[in-house]
């Protein structure tokens, strides 16, 4: 939820709500550590059925890695395929063997997948993978990867954004990231630990980033998904800070007296927007991290907050309560940092917040206060429609992934935080990014990475 109610009485009260209502907001006791585990709850309408078969190994000893699960697995979350499963396969051919098309005409799948795993050296591997129409029995699309043991999973999720973008003719977005926070109560300490960590968009692969017995909040990453910014109360208040992902080097950029928060980078990655009460009351502000100037974006007496640039850079969205309730407005910033007024965008219910633009800069996603419930929604820019995507009561902190297909949510189950996915057009129910144990919230998903 946002930390938002209505406008405050005066700038110290307004200051000292904020900070209670964002400890709220964020997390719940739970004991030892978290894993990701993907879950798809629920069937797809009119999804594509498409035929993975297990990719061939000739070796003697275990595949290292299933690449065909993680491709099937893959598609699965991506809302518009249906992979058949492993009794439906009439036949397990590898890239170089002789396909049966007759047989495969019996399933429902249009397409087919083959490949073939093959150790050429000691700990590197050749994948090679084609796509092949059922029907007409032609090669659509072939493939060969040559690649360290430690790097299988990831030229896994490389295969099914090739698949991806050939059958669907846009861009997938498996081989990306996704930044978290997990908090667990530490047993013998009888304290909570936070920690910051970043994994595969599957939940896989995770990496601690930061743990700290105080909050950690509000990851951001930076455009070329070098960098994390993010917000740490480890020195007993808000600081944001700028952390360099491979080298664990990092910085503090905003630790001004009051509140630190909501960091978002801009397109350019040359800025960053956040929330600051530097000068009593809480306004958007946007930093020059070259210099450490600071351009004063919004001057209201209620609470300005959850800034996003537009994807040309030109405008920020952002949650107010000026006009009573929180809404989402747009505030347009020139070259020379100088802003306008802003543009309220959201008049459906008395509860918006949290917005950020989808890649196309068509559509916003957001939390609406839907019968009472808190949940992911979509409003269009072009006719100010709002379409409610969950059915949950407490979704927050909602992301695009960079295809603009699939959104990232925190949501609550049982009482406890645990991660979600839904696809955009609403065809499919929720994919849950399940914990073990812990409690998740804040997540971000990444942009695309570099090869």
């Amino acid at each position: 939820m946002s930390p938002l109610t209505t406008p405050a009485i005066n700038k110290q009260q307004n200051a000292v709500l904020f900070i209670i209502l964002f400890f709220l907001q964020s997390f719940m006791l739970s004991n030892s550590y978290a894993v990701l585990e993907v879950e798809i709850k629920g069937g797809y309408q009119s999804a594509n059925p498409i035929a993975i078969v297990p990719f061939k190994w000739r070796q003697s000893n275990k595949v290292p890695v299933d690449i065909a699960q993680i491709i099937r697995s893959d598609l699965a979350r991506s809302g518009v395929f249906s992979p058949l499963t492993l009794n439906q396969l009439p036949e397990r051919p590898g890239f170089d063997d002789q396909v049966n098309f007759s047989r495969w005409k019996n399933t429902p799948a249009e397409q087919l997948v083959i490949g073939t795993i093959t150790l050429v050296a000691q700990g590197k591997y050749e994948l090679a993978f084609k796509i092949l129409d059922i029907f007409s029995g032609r090669e659509l699309l072939a493939y060969k990867y040559t690649v360290e043991k430690k790097n299988l999973r990831r030229v896994a999720h490389q295969i099914s954004d090739k698949i991806y973008e050939k059958l669907m003719h846009s861009r997938g977005a498996f081989d990306t990231l996704i930044a978290y926070v997990i908090v667990n109560n530490n047993i013998d300490a009888k304290k909570r630990v936070y920690t910051l960590a970043i994994a595969d968009s599957d939940g896989f692969g995770e990496k601690v980033i930061l743990k700290s017995k105080q909050p950690i909040m509000s990851p951001a990453w930076s455009p070329n998904g070098r960098r994390l910014a993010y917000v740490s109360f480890e020195k007993s208040r808000s600081i944001v800070y700028v952390q360099e992902l491979k080298t664990g080097q990092r910085q503090a950029v905003a630790q001004f007296k009051g509140i630190n928060s909501a960091p978002r980078w801009s397109p350019d990655g040359k800025r960053l927007a956040m929330t600051l009460s530097k000068d009593g009351n809480s306004e958007i502000y946007v930093m020059y991290l070259a210099s450490g100037v600071l351009q004063r974006i919004t001057n209201h007496y209620g609470i300005d907050t959850e800034s996003a640039w537009a994807p040309d850079g030109r405008s920020l969205v952002f949650t107010s309560d000026r006009s009573g309730k929180p809404q989402i407005y747009q505030i347009n910033i020139n070259q020379q940092g100088r802003s306008g007024h802003p543009k309220r965008l959201t008049y459906t219910g008395d509860y918006n917040s949290r917005a950020s633009f989808s890649p196309d800069a068509k559509q916003l996603v957001l939390v609406t206060r839907d019968n009472g419930k808190y949940r992911v929604a979509l409003l269009k820019l072009g006719t100010r429609d709002l379409h409610v995507l969950t059915r949950s009561k407490m979704d927050e902190s909602p992301s695009f992934a960079p295809n603009g297909k699939i959104v990232l949510y925190a949501t609550e189950l049982r009482g406890r935080g645990i991660l979600e996915a839904v696809v955009v057009d609403g065809s499919n129910s929720p994919q849950r990014l399940r914990v073990l144990s812990g409690d998740v919230r804040e997540p971000a998903w990444s942009p695309y990475r570099s090869q």
